[in-house]
């Protein structure tokens, strides 16, 4: 067999075998996350007032005490519970209380939480009263069980946190992919004035493409400062990471870069307490796009002093100080970089040195020999 055909053969399997591998790594990072998900002591309340009647104390006791491996069940005072909740230290908070028509059960969640696990939080705290109502002989109560929502953002503050996060990445990725590309082909050898310039204009306008889809999507939602802030850190955040790894690994990082979107519906959405250890700890707990899902959350919500801002804002603003900083640190080599990136010129003088056998090659008149710098330089 030829060299060509046994080359060719190679380039087939390879090929082959690559796109088998990948649907191996994405179904592992991906669909592996959702299908293996199920609660692990998701952390829940029952709440019951100091003076309430003793068999009120014991029926908390009783729920406290069965939640299994799927539940994590405390026992606290009404505004305590209400406080976790605002907090997001737990999903749901049920509330037991006497008012003046007897016994009052009420499942609390809140729109600043997780939607996935506020629905199993929701769901296992409705029943868990319901229970509680049987055993107490209220069952002729209708509903037995109220529930209640604060801090309520609607069906669409449940999926637009999450879906403005992921936007922010693919806008980010894209600009600066194409930047990429251009400068792989030659056509372009954007310095530092450059690469700033275009940091910022592709992060105000994806900012105003985000919040644009966000009063699109419910318009009684307050934009102001604090949202307009969170998604232009956001936006050039990402863009300065995407850009700064396709600056230093050049096309190849997209495969990276890519993947990482797809993490976002599998396993930036997910409720930490429901995955597998090794996906908690590998995937989840450094997912970029889960930050400003969970952060844009609370502040749709008007609940800006949530822990999930405040980590989300110092994570986002540490990936724009390391992104910026490799997006703009000088490279010396005057030969193509990794990422297809020429020399670039010195912002001061514009001046690009190039080597004598490089030179040699330039066109000039018959007879006429290259104007010659210091060490054999041509300086042009």
């Amino acid at each position: 067999m030829s060299e060509t055909g046994t080359r060719a053969r190679t380039l087939v399997v390879g090929t082959a075998v690559a796109g088998a591998l990948v649907a191996i790594v994405l179904g592992f990072l991906t669909f592996g996350a959702q299908v293996s998900a199920q609660p692990h002591r998701l952390p829940v309340a029952v709440a019951v007032p100091g003076d309430a009647p003793p068999p009120l104390h014991a029926a908390a006791e009783r729920v406290a005490a069965t939640g299994g491996e799927a539940l994590e069940w405390r026992v606290v005072d009404p505004a305590d519970g209400r406080a976790l909740l605002v907090d997001q230290d737990v999903y749901g908070v049920l509330e037991l209380g006497v008012g003046r028509d007897g016994l009052t059960i009420t499942a609390v969640t809140s729109g600043t939480v997780n939607p996935a696990g506020t629905q199993i939080a929701g769901q296992a705290v409705a029943t868990a009263g319901q229970r509680i109502a049987g055993a107490l002989g209220e069952t002729a109560v209708s509903p037995p069980v109220r529930t209640e929502t604060i801090h309520d953002t609607g069906p669409a503050g449940r999926t637009a946190p999450l879906g403005i996060s992921a936007l922010a990445w693919v806008g980010g990725l894209a600009g600066s992919a194409l930047l990429a590309v251009q400068v792989r082909r030659g056509r372009l050898r954007p310095g530092t004035g450059a690469r700033c310039a275009h940091l910022a204009l592709t992060g105000a306008l994806l900012t105003g493409v985000l919040a644009g889809f966000l009063a699109l999507w419910n318009s009684s939602w307050d934009l102001g400062w604090p949202v307009l802030g969170f998604l232009a850190l956001t936006a050039t955040a990402f863009v300065a990471v995407q850009g700064a790894l396709l600056r230093w690994l050049g096309l190849p990082a997209m495969a990276v870069l890519g993947p990482l979107y797809l993490l976002a519906p599998s396993v930036a959405s997910q409720v930490p307490e429901t995955l597998e250890p090794a996906y908690r700890v590998l995937l989840w707990s450094w997912t970029p796009l889960r930050f400003p899902a969970e952060g844009l959350r609370s502040l749709l919500a008007e609940s800006p002093g949530t822990d999930q801002v405040i980590v989300a804002v110092w994570v986002l603003g540490a990936m724009l100080v390391v992104g910026v900083g490799a997006l703009l640190w000088p490279r010396r080599n005057t030969e193509r970089g990794s990422a297809g990136e020429e020399a670039e010129p010195d912002a001061a003088d514009g001046v690009v040195d190039v080597g004598v056998d490089e030179t040699d090659r330039l066109p000039r008149a018959q007879g006429e020999s290259p104007a010659e710098h210091r060490h054999g330089r041509v300086r042009r």
